[in-house]
């Protein structure tokens, strides 16, 4: 039985989620890493002492707190503790470098970085060179602070409207800008996908292998199994081999990742020795799951994997395959509960069934608005949709899809190529483990198709033979005439591909051109 998600009652305040808990659920584990635990309990009264911390630092209502640590139990207690504050969570990759860690602190104004010691070099130096407070803490350096400090247990007034994180997009166009996410967006977002499809219950272990600086990790991982009482279990660097270990030694019930995650999972030799009969449901997100990985791995892991979509804007989940509604392969599924999506044209007019066109959202889980980017905000906040940048279709069935990315569309000679279209035709290779296919400038077609590939371990297959194989299977003016294997794709920091950081030379491209025109 689904056990119902705490409403915070009295104020608006996310963290609200985390001391209900710690009332109903206080020797109930919420973190693990490898033989680490902390209890609802203690999580909650680690989170109180580091807001007398934070006043300690000056760190008042509304100030923006920046928040840079890896997948560690001290991210939650940090996190918790700027909302519980009354501040502003602004979560950041620790891997960022100087420079960028001083955007990020200068756009945001914001008041105090928390970085996790391994990463403070880089951290600290950014700091002081915008003139923001900066406070090292680590896995020794935490608890020795915590236990100078008294615990705050008034939990600060906040309205649903208020800005809880200030979460900044991944910056494929010039600067990163922050996405305004209030407590309504992500309480609701929470709950949403607690209920309705993830279905957790205090008995739940949720694999923590999301980046939680990310929206995914965040709200799905974290906010989710503190809200229902149920156990993250922590991973800070994905590495197939140890999720296999964990799943089987945590009894992992709820698996969360990116299709990188699921393919890395489904390849690896250990993969059907393992005993993975914990798991109970999957999620994707993030970008497009391959229909041959989402068969081979609920054939060799006997679980459902779930594909939905969102994005930073959306806190993040706006659709997904639904556990008991209809589910097909290749789909984000259908609104989530409380939201609406639908294809436009570009005037922004919706477009019928069948039509490819921009997807557009509203709801409770569409931000405020761009951090100090009133244009910005103007420009995707129309009349109130949020209007992603994602091309998509609506089938007959209401079920949507992702076709591309407004900017990743690709024309040659005037038709119109979608990567995604061709990238799941790769998949069906038995060879291919990654692909990526992208546009790159040619003279009288304006636009020429190239895949780049990675083989699954110990596969072997040849540019020529791989061009045949999707040749075969779309229109002519589909196939890449350019094909490269190499041993990696470029990704982030979710595991997603980075199709933007793909280049090929000139001289590669004249000569699979010359070779493969038409």
């Amino acid at each position: 039985m689904t056990h119902p998600v705490p409403h915070p009652a009295a104020s608006a305040n996310l963290a609200r989620f985390l001391t209900a808990q710690a009332k109903s659920n206080p020797g109930q584990t919420a973190l693990r890493l490898g033989s680490e635990s902390l209890d609802y309990r203690a999580l909650a009264e680690s989170s109180a002492r580091m807001v007398a911390v934070l006043h300690a630092e000056g760190v008042r209502r509304g100030d923006r707190v920046a928040l840079m640590a890896p997948n560690v139990p001290a991210f939650a207690v940090l996190y918790f503790a700027i909302l519980r504050a009354g501040a502003v969570v602004v979560p950041m990759n620790p891997l960022l470098k100087s420079a960028e860690i001083h955007h990020y602190l200068t756009d945001s104004q914001a008041r105090l970085l928390l970085v996790w010691d391994e990463y403070a070099a880089e951290g600290t130096s950014a700091a002081e060179a915008c003139g923001t407070r900066c406070l090292a803490v680590g896995r020794d350096s935490l608890p020795r602070l915590l236990a100078g400090h008294d615990p705050v247990e008034e939990l600060a007034d906040r309205a649903a409207e208020d800005t809880a994180v200030l979460l900044y997009t991944s910056g494929t166009t010039g600067h990163p800008k922050g996405a305004e996410l209030t407590h309504l967006n992500l309480t609701r977002n929470t709950e949403v996908c607690a209920r309705t499809l993830l279905r957790l219950r205090p008995d739940d272990v949720i694999f923590g292998g999301l980046p939680l600086f990310h929206s995914f990790g965040q709200t799905v991982g974290l906010n989710c199994a503190v809200a229902t009482g149920a156990c993250l279990t922590l991973l800070p660097r994905f590495d197939p081999a140890e999720v296999l270990r964990m799943i089987e030694r945590d009894r992992v019930t709820v698996f969360l990742g990116v299709p990188t995650m699921y393919a890395a999972l489904l390849a690896h030799p250990a993969a059907r020795a393992t005993d993975t009969s914990s798991l109970r449901l999957c999620a994707s997100g993030g970008a497009a799951l391959p229909g041959e990985v989402i068969r081979g791995f609920e054939e060799t892991f006997g679980c459902t994997v779930l594909e939905g979509y969102g994005l930073s804007e959306t806190s993040p989940v706006a659709s997904f395959n639904h556990p008991d509604g209809p589910r097909r392969a290749g789909t984000i599924g259908t609104p989530i509960e409380g939201v609406r999506m639908r294809v436009q044209d570009d005037a922004g007019r919706p477009s019928p069934d069948g039509e490819p066109g921009e997807i557009a959202i509203s709801g409770h889980n569409v931000m405020k608005g761009y951090w100090r980017r009133p244009e910005a905000t103007a420009a995707t906040l129309v009349d109130g949709w949020l209007r992603t940048g994602d091309i998509g279709v609506r089938d007959p069935d209401g079920l949507f899809r992702i076709v591309g990315r407004k900017k990743d569309l690709i024309i040659r000679g005037g038709f119109n190529v979608y990567p995604r279209e061709v990238e799941e035709v790769l998949h069906r290779h038995p060879a291919v483990a990654e692909a990526a296919v992208i546009g790159v400038p040619h003279p009288t077609h304006g636009e020429e198709i190239a895949a780049v590939l990675a083989l699954k371990r110990g596969a072997t297959a040849t540019p020529d033979e791989l061009r045949d194989f999707v040749r075969a299977q779309v229109a002519p003016y589909k196939y890449p005439r350019i094909v490269r294997i190499t041993d990696t794709l470029p990704k982030g920091p979710t595991g997603k591909i980075l199709r933007r950081a793909i280049t090929l030379s000139d001289h590669e491209n004249d000569a699979n051109d010359a070779e493969h025109s038409g």
